[in-house]
């Protein structure tokens, strides 16, 4: 169970947390990248994001990075941003705080970022706030429309109208460059990219 749009409810329990930014009425996207580098999926993404001069972010994780030092490099040599994903994709809601916060520590050593991101969007009130406590300058970035390409019981015509139908200016959209994700990503991506470009849209990173 998953919410495509992130609702009114959660934006007003997580006030601390960046869910959507503001344009100022210009026509911007924010796409972002979860769980990788991966060797497949995050190439065919900075590919298709160099074929539309379109910048986003990549909220890494940090055994991943271990694993595909010269994949994360080149997301950083093309211009995008990255972030923190935890180095074990930890579920803060199924961690205690000590380990959850060494876990993002662990990969804090290893990407030089002011941004983070929980996996699942599941990170406990007292993990937030000692994490606020500690890393002063970060920001938690949670979305605003999710793809859904995480999701094997759905297609990658699906993903895409579930962009298609909730992204606005200012949106944050996540994609995963995952082999879980990717026969759906490879799919909603190119469709994202040229439906909104196509209609006055800059793809910017956060």
């Amino acid at each position: 169970m998953y919410f495509v749009k992130s609702n009114f409810l959660l934006r007003n329990l997580y006030p601390n947390r960046v869910w959507k930014k503001n344009t100022e009425g210009e026509k911007v996207l924010y796409l972002t990248f979860d769980d990788g580098p991966h060797e497949t999926a995050t190439p065919f993404a900075l590919h298709t994001l160099r074929g539309f001069q379109a910048k986003a972010t990549f909220f890494c994780i940090g055994k991943n990075v271990e694993q595909h030092p010269t994949i994360f490099q080149q997301i950083l040599d093309e211009g995008h941003s990255v972030g923190n994903h935890t180095f074990n994709h930890l579920n803060g809601w199924k961690t205690d705080a000590k380990t959850y916060l060494e876990n993002i520590g662990q990969t804090e050593k290893i990407i030089s970022t002011q941004l983070f991101r929980p996996p699942y969007g599941r990170m406990t009130k007292q993990e937030e706030k000692i994490f606020l406590q500690q890393y002063r300058q970060h920001q938690i970035i949670m979305w605003d429309v999710l793809s859904g390409d995480f999701d094997t019981k759905i297609s990658g015509e699906k993903c895409w109208n579930n962009i298609l139908k909730n992204a606005e200016s200012g949106s944050v959209i996540v994609f995963h460059d995952s082999a879980k994700a990717f026969d759906r990503m490879k799919i909603a991506l190119p469709k994202t990219l040229e439906y909104f470009s196509e209609k006055g849209f800059r793809f910017e990173k956060l």
